[in-house]
């Protein structure tokens, strides 16, 4: 079976994540939401998304069924789905939610189909704190659809493990660990391993090949992602992969995307001093957005680094591949591209960009090829107006 997951008005108030990606290929929980429908549907997606992400991410031709990206599957939303016939589109009040009709038939074209209402409660991610804000809900989805009726692989006896909801996967493990899982679930990945003295609380997901260096402190609600690093002190937090955060400070509230990293001792605000509502630079109103949240720290988009001692404010939004650095709290919106720091920035050069980007993905023993310096490329031009 093959489905394509569709873009709509959330690619642009997910920015800047979303720059680099479809919104489907987001993570919260353990899997992103395009490997959630997948496994849901025993499927192979697609992407309707923005053009210059397309040959990354393609359609998949052929495919008779599209489903909004933004959009969580949950059990209530799957049966809705499976009732759907040819030439109806399941609707949320404006929200389109899925349609089904012959090949290659896009969103726009559903507005003319038999709308089928759906009422019940579900989880949409529109703006990047959402991903951190139902990141404990999706998590203990996922480890539900993950592991149900298989067996976990047996973790070392110098850990100390609180509860029965943790997982390993294979060539997963810790020592001498504390693994708490009485308020939430611990899932550890394919070949990734926790040292000596972490102390853990679930709801927590360690992605494949990914690891927690020694005396971190994990509170609930956190994912790392594939082939990381971290350290320190983690609370609500989801890190996409492919990034570290391998040292001591805090990083709290707070979404990291691909290929970024974090200097030693860099922490994030996530409370007001006057515990007043967070308020965060959102791309599409080019201002400050309400968020209505006490707690919201950072966002950090792909390619994104700091240097160490850095300091982010509460709402900081770090754009792709922003390079911060230097004493002193830099403002809160940090254009993508951007170098420097409290004491002001200059443009960060593509070719000086892509040399940093190319030894970072040799480490990973990928190339970062055409197709990737594409994509940069055409980020650094939409994002022009906010160096100025």
């Amino acid at each position: 079976m093959t489905i394509n997951l569709f873009d709509d008005n959330a690619w642009a108030s997910l920015r800047p994540l979303s720059f680099t990606r479809p919104v489907a290929d987001l993570r919260v929980g353990i899997l992103t939401i395009a490997q959630k429908w997948e496994r849901h549907l025993n499927a192979t997606a697609g992407f309707l998304t923005i053009p210059y992400l397309s040959i990354k991410y393609p359609l998949q031709p052929g495919a008779d069924l599209s489903i909004n990206g933004s959009v969580c599957p949950d059990e209530g939303l799957l049966e809705a789905i499976d009732r759907l016939r040819e030439g109806e589109a399941l609707k949320q009040g404006d929200l389109l939610i899925a349609y089904r009709a012959t090949a290659d038939t896009l969103p726009e074209a559903a507005t003319a189909f038999k709308p089928i209402a759906y009422e019940a409660e579900l989880v949409r991610i529109f703006y990047p704190e959402d991903i951190f804000k139902n990141n404990d809900v999706e998590l203990r989805k996922d480890f539900s659809l993950l592991t149900k009726g298989r067996s976990s692989a047996i973790l070392s006896s110098t850990n100390v493990i609180l509860g029965d909801e943790v997982f390993v996967e294979e060539g997963g493990g810790a020592e001498c660990a504390t693994l708490n899982s009485l308020s939430g679930p611990i899932y550890i990945g394919k070949n990734s391993q926790i040292w000596e003295g972490a102390h853990i609380r679930g709801s927590f997901a360690l992605c494949h090949d990914s690891q927690v260096k020694m005396g971190a402190k994990i509170y609930g609600q956190t994912t790392i992602g594939p082939l990381s690093r971290v350290g320190g002190e983690i609370n609500n937090a989801v890190i996409w992969g492919y990034s570290s955060k391998g040292h001591e400070g805090y990083l709290g509230n707070s979404v990291m995307g691909q290929w970024c990293n974090i200097g030693a001792d860099t922490n994030n605000s996530n409370l007001k001093n006057n515990y007043a509502d967070v308020k965060i630079w959102d791309y599409a109103m080019a201002g400050l957005r309400e968020t209505g949240m006490l707690f919201c720290g950072m966002i950090m988009a792909d390619h994104a680094k700091c240097g160490i001692n850095t300091m982010f404010n509460t709402g900081s939004v770090v754009g792709v591949g922003a390079n911060i650095f230097g004493a002193g709290f830099p403002k809160t919106f940090l254009p993508d591209f951007s170098w420097g720091g409290a004491q002001g920035f200059e443009t960060y050069r593509l070719d000086k960009m892509f040399e940093t980007a190319e030894q970072v993905f040799k480490r990973r023993n990928l190339p970062f090829d055409e197709v990737e310096r594409n994509i940069l490329t055409a980020v650094f031009e939409l994002t022009k107006s906010y160096r100025s």
